[in-house]
């Protein structure tokens, strides 16, 4: 049963004439197998950082804390060691990459998890059931990843990363940002069906939209670096009416 736990993290970016800025002023927050966690906040409050910082960007310096995973210490790790660990970052923004086809990098990521490379046959055929489920056209295997995809391809084939791979705890950095609504229910129904096993999820989005259709068990508020407000599915239903003016507030007076 996996078990994602932060403690005290503090996240610093920057080494230029103005020295490092600190984005994460001391966040605690533990994911286990089974959760969905939402992350909310302003834009600017730390909520990507977070994700970005547990993931290893070489931008982010972690100052103090520690990240674990099982126990294990998951900032001694590279950023493929966490990986291979079971932690999966879906990214707001997904990267381009020419001359690599959909079908390969899928292929190469899953050996390196799995540690051995799968049976072509078997392969193509979970990768197509999976795309089948995404309605993600079987064409795309052979195009390059993410390359001329529009944003809600792009976030599916994240999604579709995340059922090839099937990690231990993923998190999904504003998957929804940028999709129509029906490549919002796709992208949804992906997250639940990862999250109907032994794993945990941590999504981080700016708006409600999403928590229509993928359920979280805790909804956490960040400001200023930190979480000021916890709280169940109610939490949303509260910024949502409110927003996040009075949470603002208190993360300036932390």
């Amino acid at each position: 049963m996996a078990t994602l736990d932060i403690r005290d993290l503090h996240v610093s970016v920057g080494d230029g004439s103005d020295g490092a800025k600190e984005i994460l002023r001391g966040v605690d927050l533990t994911v286990k197998a089974g959760e969905t966690h939402a992350i909310m906040g302003p834009n600017g409050s730390g909520k990507s950082t977070l994700a970005y910082a547990v993931a290893g960007h070489p931008k982010y310096d972690i100052t103090s804390g520690t990240v674990t995973l099982d126990g294990e210490d998951v900032l001694a790790m590279s950023v493929d060691e966490r990986a291979r660990a079971g932690l999966f970052l879906a990214m707001q923004y997904p990267v381009e990459v020419p001359g690599v086809s959909v079908s390969n990098f899928l292929r190469s990521a899953v050996t390196a998890v799995r540690g051995e490379a799968p049976k072509l046959r078997e392969f193509s055929k979970e990768m197509k059931q999976a795309m089948e489920n995404l309605s993600i056209d079987p064409a795309f295997a052979q195009r390059s990843l993410n390359e001329g995809f529009s944003g809600g391809e792009k976030k599916r084939h994240e999604i579709l990363q995340l059922e090839m791979l099937q990690p231990k705890v993923a998190v999904l950095d504003e998957t929804d940002s940028g999709l129509d609504v029906d490549a919002l229910k796709v992208v949804a129904e992906g997250v639940n069906r990862f999250a109907s096993g032994d794993t945990g999820v941590l999504l981080i989005t700016h708006y409600t939209r999403i928590l229509r259709y993928v359920k979280p068990d805790f909804v956490h508020v960040f400001s200023g670096g930190r979480i000021v407000a916890e709280g169940g599915p109610e939490l949303a239903d509260e910024l949502e009416d409110e927003g996040y003016e009075k949470y603002a507030k208190a993360g300036a007076s932390l």
